[in-house]
């Protein structure tokens, strides 16, 4: 019986310890999404890299690949994979300059189960998922607070996503997305510069460049 006794006050022990650990980085999330959802605007740089062991592919052996955003609330203008997403708050436009074509779409990207959308890059902890406080990492001169969100939907393709976010700036430095056939993709944000003055139409269509006319296809 006394050993079944300090079983159980170490089972709530763990319990009150998991409770205040997920409370921290929920403060620590909500901290990063006041700071960054606070900015007028953002233009962040990033780059992006894959790592599947399983499928041969290790540290360094893929180039990086570089994106650039420029987010303002729920609008963004993503230069990614050799396409340019526009993204208005209401209509997606993807422009595609080597294949000359532009498809339209409404509302935000469809993007596979896990996809976490740009305009919800601060604040998407908020719906399905349970999060844990990791280690602080010193990283290019960077303290970093590491924390581990799982997806409540066990369907999910996405088993663990690791933010990175730096202590002294509360911003995101890293996301790394984590997948259930054993790759691991990081985004590492280069640059951040809030507040910034953009150009008028920066989220919306060129209609006269991107035109039929000029050779386009609209989708």
């Amino acid at each position: 019986m006394k050993n079944f006794g300090i079983v159980i006050i170490s089972f709530f022990i763990t319990l009150q310890v998991a409770g205040q650990n997920s409370k921290a980085a929920k403060l620590l999330l909500d901290a990063v999404a006041t700071k960054m959802e606070g900015y007028e605007n953002m233009e962040i740089k990033f780059r992006q890299t894959l790592v599947n062991e399983d499928a041969g592919i290790f540290d360094g052996d893929e180039p990086p690949i570089y994106g650039k955003i420029t987010l303002q609330k729920e609008k963004y203008h993503l230069v990614y994979l050799g396409n340019t997403f526009l993204f208005n708050g209401l209509t997606m436009y993807v422009i595609n300059e080597e294949e000359k074509e532009v498809t339209v779409s409404q509302g935000d990207i469809d993007g596979e189960d896990g996809f976490i959308y740009p305009s919800k890059l601060a604040t998407f902890y908020k719906e399905g998922y349970t999060y844990t406080m990791g280690e602080i990492k010193k990283k290019n001169g960077l303290n970093l607070q590491f924390i581990d969100l799982f997806p409540i939907d066990s369907a999910s393709n996405i088993i663990k996503i690791t933010l990175a976010i730096d202590v002294k700036t509360t911003h995101i430095y890293q996301l790394i997305q984590t997948g259930e056939n054993g790759s691991k993709t990081t985004f590492t944000i280069s640059t951040l510069k809030p507040n910034q003055k953009l150009p008028e139409k920066i989220f919306s269509l060129d209609t006269q460049k991107y035109s039929e006319e000029n050779g386009y296809t609209i989708d």
